[in-house]
């Protein structure tokens, strides 16, 4: 089912952007951009995740890190049921947290270094949880494929007012108008699948670490770490953020038509709830990923943040 999601969506964006092809140019201008979009499908679901990563200049942790986080990330995979992604590590001080993949056995988890230091290791497993479940649910190629399509059809709409062609069938106003538009509706795709996604993926995580609370609690710390510290990285692609966990560009607390993400506090009610059912039926693991279990190396301490 995640394969026919994404077909559609990249069959979406490609009329999309043969849309702004023809408003440039004419019915040549569709043909060029369709052309362009058959090789961008292509290459978006090759290599799009790799984009995403240099974008972010994340950078791969080995096996056997001093801190556990490749050690972690293999265990809850193995309770997700997941093959062992690639981990990367992101030198940002905001805590933030994403993951990629055109499929579980290519994915890749990236965390933030301002995670590292202000999540607790539960915390911090909670997250990795949830990247793992957009893994398993297949979000991380639609998610990824729109990112590339979102930039590249806000590129291309701002080359409008550089072609007479356009102006000359719609005039400044209506080529200043499809500058806007077109990179509106990009974004509205975007943020409707970020929206949509992101409950099922905490619930999905809630049930692989086997903690609601840890989830809860590390969505709360990294909305107010978001909110105050820039993510330039980030800014400069802002086409990327409805991959991030939490959105990393200070955008507003509701659930509006314009936000990338959910409301967290929506969020976090959502997993105490899960977490006040308990039991059977609740959704939850019976043997959750235990503090023992979790590793411990690169500690200040037992309980606090990560070093």
């Amino acid at each position: 089912m995640g394969y026919v999601k994404t077909a559609i969506l990249m069959a979406a964006m490609t009329a999309l952007f043969m849309g702004v092809g023809y408003l440039i140019g004419g019915s040549g201008g569709a043909v060029i951009a369709l052309a362009v979009a058959a090789v961008m499908n292509a290459f978006s679901w090759w290599n799009s995740d790799r984009m995403v990563l240099r974008m972010h200049n994340a950078q791969p942790v080995a096996p056997g890190d001093r801190l556990g986080l490749h050690a972690m990330t293999a265990e809850l995979a193995r309770n997700a049921g997941l093959p062992e992604p690639k981990v990367y590590l992101i030198d940002t001080p905001q805590p933030n947290a994403f993951a990629t993949g055109r499929n579980p056995a290519n994915a890749a988890v990236a965390v933030t270094s301002g995670l590292m230091r202000s999540l607790t290791r539960e915390e911090l497993a909670g997250v990795i949880a949830h990247e793992l479940a957009h893994i398993r649910n297949h979000d991380t190629a639609i998610m990824t494929v729109t990112a590339t399509f979102a930039g590249a059809i806000s590129m291309l709409a701002n080359f409008a007012l550089f072609f007479g062609g356009s102006r000359e069938r719609m005039g400044l106003i209506g080529t200043l108008a499809m500058m806007f538009l077109a990179p509106l509706a990009a974004a509205l795709v975007q943020m409707a699948i970020s929206r949509t996604r992101e409950y099922a993926a905490d619930k999905a995580g809630a049930e692989i670490c086997g903690q609601p609370l840890w989830l809860a609690s590390a969505l709360e710390k990294i909305a107010s770490g978001a909110a105050r510290i820039d993510n330039h990285a980030a800014e400069r692609n802002p086409a990327t953020a409805h991959m991030f966990i939490i959105n990393p560009l200070h955008a507003h607390n509701h659930d509006s038509l314009f936000a990338t993400h959910p409301a967290t506090e929506n969020r976090v009610a959502a997993l105490l709830a899960m977490a006040s059912e308990g039991g059977p039926g609740s959704g939850v693991r019976a043997q959750p990923l235990s503090s023992s279990r979790v590793p411990r190396a690169g500690k200040r301490n037992g309980d606090g943040p990560w070093a």
